[in-house]
């Protein structure tokens, strides 16, 4: 299961040019109840090796309502509000958790969840690198399943994220066609498992 896979929610547009990073992220709290975008994601060993390279699209709606959606290998994530539902295609099974348990101190949190982000991240300004104003999330919970979050933000939005885990991987995203605040088709946050597929977890 890609535990990254809740980087997803992280792009959006901030339309303050001179804001601090953590102001812009403040910004997007305050405005952004839904987005959709497509994403690159990229894993990498602690030697710097590309050992991931997958590329899809996603929509969240907060509180608690996404679909991420990889397209190779193919795998959806959906979260209801209530559960999170993950098809894996290839080995024909469908997981699902409650979404409590899943998104608390988890980079998912950071976007699709309620605004009161500072309970669960010690946010703090990470510095320029790369032409982007970085900002940094550290869960409060320390068995969270990772070590922090950077947010790479331009004057257009987010353009990058980056995950450390606990054994060292970093993952990374970049985002493209990115859409604030769109109108979703019913149904597009709920999942119904396919027949014959197995069905693990609460």
């Amino acid at each position: 299961m890609r535990v990254f896979l809740f980087a997803l929610f992280s792009l959006l547009f901030f339309p303050h040019s001179h804001a601090t990073s953590l102001e812009r992220f403040q910004s997007y709290l305050r405005t952004t109840q839904a987005a959709r975008a497509d994403f690159q994601q990229k894993v990498f060993d602690k030697n710097g090796k590309v050992v991931q390279d997958s590329n899809g699209n996603f929509s969240f709606q907060r509180p608690g309502r996404f679909r991420w959606t990889y397209l190779k290998p193919p795998q959806v994530i959906v979260g209801d509000g209530e559960r999170v539902w993950i098809h894996d295609a290839d080995l024909n099974q469908v997981t699902v958790r409650k979404v409590a348990r899943v998104i608390g101190a988890t980079p998912a949190a950071l976007l699709a969840g309620a605004s009161d982000i500072d309970k669960s991240f010690d946010l703090k300004e990470s510095g320029d690198k790369d032409g982007l104003q970085w900002l940094e999330a550290k869960p409060r919970e320390k068995e969270s399943g990772f070590e922090r979050v950077r947010l790479g933000l331009s004057v257009s939005g987010v353009e990058a994220m980056e995950l450390l885990d606990h054994f060292g991987q970093t993952t990374l995203l970049r985002f493209s066609n990115i859409v604030r605040n769109p109108q979703f088709e019913p149904g597009t946050f709920r999942f119904t498992p396919p027949k014959g597929v197995d069905v693990l977890g609460e």
